[in-house]
């Protein structure tokens, strides 16, 4: 009941990052803030499948052994995640219980071997959450935003070369009057290759208890980003009655390997994004806005 501010992810929304990602088996597959489990269950699924006829028992015990690390702060959801985790066949669940953000640990028996670095990160962390001292004191830009020091823990935590999705509100990408939301910015073009930006409908997460306008962000870390793609669905009408479903993602599927412009697609420069002061918003070019020219007389 969305108690503590807990909201799921969407499961459509999960399968369009893992599909968006695509982690291989071999990689290891990291969610700071993992919740339920979601995007570490769906993940194990698509490694495995993709496997098909190369599944030699040496890889799907590396994939149920020494793939999947997730970190979760709430009491009541460690032990569901790791019943989640088990229950789909990762039989050795790598869940770490305590604060990510000021490293505050409630038990970490599961992490011991957990490396410092991973191939993939995949997570939606918490929105509009007030942290403390504490938490900030750990970072190069401090803020009080849950968010944006989540998505500097992310950056600090890929292999150069590694890949996430992650879940962001809009107000990240927009807000350029707070220094460590724009230090941050920045820090993330700079250190990664920032490739896609895809803004969702404001109802996606409706279903899920939240009503924010939120974006998926896609990176590799150890690039520079000299280009973003954009992709906008934030005109797609969802809600709980006409949910998001991943058919509302084909064309997004087919125009993402050559980055193609269309209707809904376009790209911006670095040189356009420092000039707006790292205001990243999806702002649609191509769309036509239809104004009603009707005198007040003929709308009567």
């Amino acid at each position: 009941g969305n108690d503590g501010g807990q909201f799921f992810t969407p499961r459509e929304v999960i399968r369009v990052m893992i599909k968006t990602i695509d982690p291989k088996a071999g990689e290891t597959v990291y969610d700071p803030g993992c919740g339920t489990g979601g995007f570490l269950v769906q993940s194990f699924q698509h490694m495995r499948d993709n496997l098909g006829e190369r599944a030699t028992a040496n890889k799907i015990e590396v994939l149920k052994h020494r793939t999947f690390y997730g970190r979760e702060k709430e009491n009541l959801i460690y032990p569901i995640a790791l019943a989640n985790l088990i229950l789909h066949g990762i039989d050795e669940p790598h869940l770490w219980h305590g604060n990510t953000l000021t490293g505050n640990e409630i038990y970490g028996g599961l992490f011991q071997d957990a490396p410092s670095l991973y191939d993939v990160v995949l997570t939606n962390p918490p929105f509009g959450g007030k942290e403390g001292k504490e938490a900030q004191t750990r970072f190069a830009y401090k803020t009080g935003a849950t968010q944006v020091l989540f998505l500097q823990h992310v950056i600090d935590s890929l292999k150069k070369g590694g890949r996430c999705g992650i879940v962001l509100d809009e107000g990240v990408l927009f807000r350029a009057n707070e220094t460590a939301f724009v230090q941050t910015k920045r820090k993330l073009l700079d250190d990664c290759d920032l490739w896609c930006i895809l803004s969702l409908p404001a109802g996606a997460f409706v279903n899920a208890g939240a009503g924010v306008k939120t974006n998926l962000l896609f990176f590799t870390r150890g690039g520079y980003t000299e280009k973003i793609w954009y992709y906008d669905l934030s005109d797609v009408k969802v809600g709980k009655k006409s949910p998001l479903t991943l058919s509302h993602f084909d064309e997004f599927f087919r125009l993402l390997p050559d980055r193609s412009e269309s209707e809904r697609s376009w790209s911006v420069t670095r040189s356009e994004i420092e000039s707006k002061g790292f205001d990243l918003k999806a702002v649609n070019p191509n769309r036509k806005i239809e104004i009603d020219e009707r005198t007040p007389e003929e709308l009567l």
